[in-house]
This record gives C-alpha cells, structure tokens and sequence, in this order.
C-alpha cells in the first residue's frame, strides 16, 4: 500500500486523534493522514486511504468548500466496518478536514431496533387479535388497532378506560375479578368471555393475559392480554351440538321401531288385563241384585283396572320420554331402576331371539349424574348389539338352549361406578375392538355404524367412558366407565358456573 505524500502536518492533537482523520484537497485527493486513520487502513487491508472515505467523498468536499460549512455524520461502508465522518473546510487553503469515528456496532444496533420495530408495527397494526396494555387495576394503557373491529373502540378511546366498562356481559364482572386474581397469583390467566360490542352485538372472546413483574418486589405493574374473537367458533360448536342431538332424536325413532314388537307385547299385557277385570266387573254387577257380595268383586276388579291402566300409561309416559326431543336434562339418577326399565323393553326381542336377560345389580343401588333418556337409549343399544351377538353365535337356540347377556352394575375400589353388558358372542378381534367404536363402521350388512359410536360419544358427555374388552367364554363386554362422583356428568352453563342439578 502507497502512503501519501504530506506536505501538510497535522496539529499534535490530530496527530494523536484516536479517531482517524485525513486531510483532503478540494479534488478530495488525500494530503494526509494520522495514525488512526493509518491503522484503520492496515486493519481493513484497503490499497489507498481514499477507500475510507465515502463514494462521494468529492462532492461532499466541494459542498463544504463552496458553502463553508461542516457537514456531518456521513456514512462509509467497507471490509465489514462502518465509519460516520465530519466533514471541516479549511476555506482560505481550499483543504477540508475529514474526520471520522467507527460506528459499526451502533448502527448495527440502530439497524435492528428499527427493523424490530417495523416488524412490531407491521405485526400490531395487521393482526386480527386486540393486543392491549393493561395498569394492574385493569384500566387499559394502550392497545392495537384492532380493538375498532373487535370491541367498536379505536385505541385512543380505550386508554385509561376501565375493563368492566367495555367488557360488558353476563358475568363479565365476576370473570375479570377473578382473572385479576389469579394473575396476582400465577402471573398468566385465560378466561373465555361473552361480551357486548359497542354495536349491541354479543361476541365471545377468549383471553390469554400476562402479568408484568417488578424485578424487586415482585408486584404486578402491568398485564399484556391478547384477544381473539371466537364467536364462530362457539356458534359452530353450538351448532354442532343440535345436530348431535337431532341425530340422537333420529336415532331413538329407529330404535323405537325396531323395538315394536317389544312395545306392542309391553302394551297388551295391561291392556287385556283392563278387557279381563272390565267384563268381569259387568258381570258381578248383573249378579249384585240376587247377589249384594258381587259389589265387593265389582270394587276389587275396578281397583286391579286401575293398577293396569296406570302401568300402560307409564309405559306410554316413558316412552314419550325416550323420544322427547331438547337439551339434555342432567340430574342424579339411580342406576338400578333405569336398567330394570331397558331390561323390560328390551325383553320381546331377547324372548323372541331365543336370549335370556339377567340382572346383576349392586345391593346398593349406585348414584350417578346423567340423562337418563340418553342412559336407557346407550342400554338399549349395547343390548341389542348383545342379542345380535349372541344370535351369530347362536342361530339356532332350540337345539343349544337359549343363550344369555348379563346387564351388571357395581363399584370398583377406585370408587368408579361401572356397567357391564357381557354377551356369549363370537366377540371380536384387537383389530375390531379399536374400530368398533368408529362412527360409520359395522360388521352387518345393514347396519350403519352409529350407535356404538353414539353411544360413546354419549357416556363422555356424562364424563365417563364407553370401552370393550373379550371375555374368556369367547363373548364380549362392553363397560360403561364413571369416575367418582362423575364431575363432568354436572353441566356447565358458559358463565363456568354449575347450575342447580334437579
């Protein structure tokens, strides 16, 4: 590298800059250089000083010269080093002093805070969430502009606006007081909330907030929440809800059908019991004037036609709830009695089949919370899938004797409470013990492939759980599983409330 000739000596205090300085003509042509700007040009492994300094180090100096004054804080970039050099012009010999500092970390640093913060820009202003500030007390601080869609508010209305003032609803209140503790707590909280936006339309939001530390102390001195706005998400679950329920209606009605037979015998045991007591009660009447003591028969047959009447209309009661159509209806229900009722439905069909229904009921009658529609409609299905086992197994009852499913409930020692359909069946591969419960699979060639696959979905509603496991006679039970005390069987309104179970 060729050092420039200097015919022009530099100050002592020059000479020492640690900052490199050069001495330029008005053709910006080096006259020359100090020991920093030397090193400099060592380090950087540049052939002339010249290449320090920026590419249009020659107008810069005649704009100096010609305006006389310095112009500063110009950038040059080479060999992965940054320099901001001041430009000084020396009028009277037409010299310029060009001074000059390493800046490369700085503008570095500069260059990422900016890009950082476009990025931050880019992100708040385009994202369909409401990110928001919040002081401790709840009163908003800042928040981004999608708050105008999502709350009706524009971020400057927000600031310093109370959160129970915008986030109004049903149990709003309640909900934000007890995210605000459980911040101050935890130090992150998510609530799902309902609201009213500023346009009296409801919404519901889910909310994921942070709380923001003191180093020290550790008190709460801000809360970053994010916002997203799933109504669509609610009403599409909504939505999938009553289609659930109008397929679970659907699938009570052909039930019912198939189950006609049953019904119909059910029916006209009481209902020729009420012809058989009628006529005789005409007939003592006859007899009550030559006979007086007729009249005591005459009472007991009209008091045994109203025992039957009143056990076809519970039959007819109960049937009406089987296909009754709505929510579902939770409450505390006695296991035992709902069996002994699916048992006495599903009876005709069993006779019919050549297949014998036992009970095998807790001395204790277990407590659970369900349905009970639902429950008897789940029986039903997991008997009859039993009786269709046991006549694949069986087609010919007569010559192998009558076959047998067995309807149990108990209480482990995990204090769960269980139901157990065990059938004598072919039973079923691992294989068709996963795919069983799959909706739309079926091993009949009329079958559709939903009622095992309802049935589950039914017990998870009420928290438990629907499974199959092989017996050792070759059969097949299928277990209704409820944890103790079944919590999730007691419904939850969208508050996060419980209701009062009837």
């Amino acid at each position: 590298m060729s050092k420039p000739k200097q015919p022009v000596a530099f100050s002592p205090l020059l000479a020492k800059d640690p900052h490199p300085t050069l001495i330029v003509t008005a053709r910006a042509e080096v006259l020359a250089t100090n020991a920093s700007a030397d090193a400099l040009l060592n380090k950087a492994q540049l052939d002339t000083p010249g290449q320090l300094l920026p590419v249009n180090a020659e107008a810069l100096v005649k704009s100096a010269l010609d305006q006389g004054r310095a112009i500063e804080n110009v950038e040059s970039r080479f060999a992965g080093t940054i320099c901001l050099w001041c430009f000084i012009p020396d009028q009277d010999n037409q010299q310029v002093l060009v001074r000059g500092r390493e800046a490369t970390q700085d503008i570095i640093t500069r260059e990422e805070a900016l890009r950082s913060s476009r990025l931050y820009r880019l992100i708040t202003e385009n994202t369909t969430d409401l990110i928001s500030r919040h002081a401790p007390d709840g009163r908003f601080i800042d928040a981004t502009p999608a708050s105008w869609r999502l709350l009706g508010y524009w971020p400057e209305e927000l600031r310093g606006k109370a959160l129970e003032t915008v986030f109004q609803g049903e149990h709003a209140a309640e909900q934000l007081a007890l995210t605000r503790h459980r911040l101050g707590e935890d130090g992150y909280a998510t609530m799902t909330l309902e609201i009213l936006h500023r346009n009296g339309s409801r919404r519901w939001f889910e909310i994921a907030s942070r709380a923001i530390r003191e180093t020290y102390t550790g008190a709460v001195v801000e809360v970053i929440s994010v916002s997203r706005d799933i109504t669509a998400r609610v009403e599409s679950e909504e939505q999938t809800r009553l289609l659930a329920d109008e397929l679970a209606h659907t699938a009570r009605l052909a039930t019912l059908g198939e189950l006609a037979s049953s019904i119909a015998h059910e029916m006209n045991q009481p209902l020729a019991s009420i012809v058989n007591f009628a006529s005789a009660s005409q007939r003592f009447l006859k007899e009550a004037d030559q006979q007086p003591e007729k009249l005591t028969k005459v009472d007991d047959g009209l008091q045994k036609i109203v025992h039957h009447a009143n056990r076809a209309s519970e039959v007819i009661k109960r049937l009406r709830a089987f296909l009754r159509k709505g929510e579902k209806r939770m409450g505390p229900i006695s296991l035992n009695a709902v069996i002994t009722d699916v048992v006495r439905l599903c009876q005709w069909e069993a006779d019919k089949n050549g297949v014998r229904l036992y009970e095998n009921l807790a001395g204790d009658s277990p407590v659970i919370t369900a349905d009970p529609v639902l429950l008897e409609q789940v029986l039903i299905n997991l008997i009859r899938n039993g009786i269709e086992a046991n006549v694949e197994a069986n087609p010919d009852p007569g010559n192998a004797g009558a076959s047998r499913i067995v309807v149990s409930t108990c209480v482990n020692d995990q204090q769960e409470t269980l139901i157990q359909v065990s059938d004598e069946g072919p039973g079923l591969s691992d294989e068709g013990i996963r795919q069983m419960f799959q909706p739309f699979y079926t091993s009949k060639p009329k079958g559709l492939g939903l009622g095992l696959s309802m049935s589950r979905s039914i017990i998870e509603g009420f928290g438990g759980f629907l499974d199959a496991t092989r017996l050792e006679t070759g059969g097949l039970a299928l277990i209704c599983r409820f944890p103790a005390n079944n919590p999730r069987g007691i419904p939850k309104n969208r508050s996060g409330v419980d209701p009062d179970v009837r």
